[in-house]
């Protein structure tokens, strides 16, 4: 084993003169730097504050105080009464107070789905043909069945399929407003459908 030899006086000036500039990086490593015999040195270089990150304050749960929760979609009768109007504003206004006449109506009440499809293009077609403006189409309100399952029913399958169907070719291109039927016209188990003009031949 090799013996330890005492610094020369410029050695140890040197030794001296390193040792403060250096940084330990463990920490154990001022007992590491200075040996354990000889006396810790300070460093003369100046010492920084830790950087402090400058993202703000987060307390739990504080975002979800200002969220006023999970937006549902709109009832069917809120979304056709957020359409754009199509129409004359003023024939639009008279139509939805009841105080126009509808020219012809169908009651498709009672009957399935796919019964009342075809029926529905059948009696739109017609009287788009004939220059019909305002028809009335009757889908009744529907009835409230057991709910047995996770995911709620909806009440009145003709009454949410109607509008889709109106909105679809072939029907869609002669449709020029969809709105929910006053009161004396069935209220929320009948639909306004106003027509687009035919073109004329």
């Amino acid at each position: 084993m090799a013996r330890r030899r005492t610094l020369r006086p410029d050695e140890a000036d040197l030794w001296h003169a390193v040792a403060r500039t250096a940084r330990a990086l463990h920490s154990n490593g001022e007992a590491v730097l200075h040996g354990k015999d000889e006396p810790k040195l300070t460093a003369t270089l100046p010492v920084k504050d830790p950087v402090t990150p400058s993202l703000p304050v987060f307390r739990l749960g504080e975002k979800a105080r200002g969220n006023p929760g999970h937006k549902l979609a709109p009832s069917l009768p809120q979304a056709l009464a957020d359409a754009p109007v199509q129409m004359d504003a003023k024939a639009y206004g008279r139509m939805t107070r009841g105080k126009l006449l509808p020219e012809a109506r169908i009651d498709l009440h009672g009957l399935t789905l796919a019964e009342a499809h075809p029926e529905l293009n059948r009696f739109i077609l017609g009287t788009h043909a004939q220059g019909f403006r305002l028809v009335l189409v009757i889908t009744g309100k529907g009835k409230a069945k057991p709910d047995h399952g996770p995911i709620p029913l909806r009440i009145g399958a003709l009454r949410h399929q109607v509008p889709q169907w109106l909105r679809l070719p072939p029907l869609g291109p002669l449709v020029l407003q969809v709105a929910e039927a006053h009161v004396r016209h069935g209220g929320a188990g009948a639909y306004y459908v106003y027509l687009r003009r035919g073109r004329q031949s």
